[in-house]
Parts: C-alpha cells; structure tokens; sequence
C-alpha cells in the first residue's frame, strides 16, 4: 500500500543571510523569519511525511510558542517526522518539491539543497527533486517579501511480515 503527503509552508524574509532551505544555507542577503530555523523546505517536506501518515503536522508536534523549538535546527524536525512514517510502517520512495523565491536565483545551489535533504532524511539523492520558481512579480514571493515550498511525498508500506491493511487484507 502506499501513501501520499503534502505540504505546504511560507516565512517571511528580512534582511541578513544566509537563507536555510532543506536544511543548506543558501548565500543571499535576506534570511526567513522563522520561530526555529525558517527553512520552508524542510518544514514542508515534515507536514507531507506527518501528512501521508495521519501523524497531524509540524505545529502539531513542534509548536512555535514552545521556547524548546526557538531557533532550532530543522533536522530534528525531519528526523522526527521519518521516525513517525517508520512507526506507521512505511518508507519513503521519493519526495517533489517546489521553492516560490524571486531571490537569489537558486539554480546553483539546487544540488547542494538536494544533498542536505536527502542526508537530513536518511535516503539516496535520486529520492529527492527540489525545483525552483520565481513568483513573476506577483503576490509575497514575486515582490521579495516571502519564501515558499510544496512538498509531495510517496510513501510504500514495509514489508511487515503478516501485517493486515485496513481491510484484513495481507
């Protein structure tokens, strides 16, 4: 059986750098504003994996008024949301994910954001597809203001022995 998340998330920029996305720091002159590291990317792929599962989402298990998540590194919140689809019984098969960002241009720095993601989740590179797009000058992304990420997980049951699907079937 396999199971499919989605997620979404937005931060707001403000001047410094770098910017963390799926877990690289991107050269640029603006950083996201985050309660913990700000990285889009990586809090979009853990709402597709807690999602696939019915695990609830990021805020759920990671909320921003908790000061034990000020600030922290999203690795730990990708680590827990693998855990969480491990516990349920599946693994993960690939991930597609999008970043909204007018800039810095991220064309260049796509393979180093593919790598800290797949390390950061524990699989092969060919698991993971980051793409990148401009908002055309339109909305929060297009007028600087904002970055953004979609994530789509597969996720494919393990192979549990004489575990029964949800209608007795093996």
């Amino acid at each position: 059986m396999n199971r499919i998340g989605e997620g979404y998330d937005i931060h707001r920029l403000q001047p410094g750098g770098p910017l963390r996305l799926g877990c690289a720091d991107v050269p640029a002159d603006v950083e996201a504003i985050g309660h913990s590291d700000g990285d889009a990317l990586a809090h979009a792929v853990c709402d597709a994996l807690m999602g696939a599962v019915g695990a609830g989402d990021i805020g759920q298990h990671f909320p921003a008024g908790d000061a034990r998540w000020r600030g922290a590194d999203s690795r730990v919140f990708l680590a827990e949301a693998v855990r969480l689809a491990a516990e349920a019984g599946y693994e993960l098969i690939n991930i597609d994910a999008t970043i909204g960002l007018e800039k810095p241009k991220l064309a260049e720095h796509r393979e180093s954001i593919r790598a800290a993601l797949a390390e950061a989740l524990g699989c092969d590179l060919d698991r993971v597809s980051v793409k990148a797009k401009t908002g055309e000058g339109l909305g929060p992304v297009g007028e600087g203001e904002a970055v953004e990420a979609r994530a789509v997980v597969l996720l494919s049951q393990q192979n549990r022995g004489s575990q029964r699907g949800p209608r007795g079937e093996r």
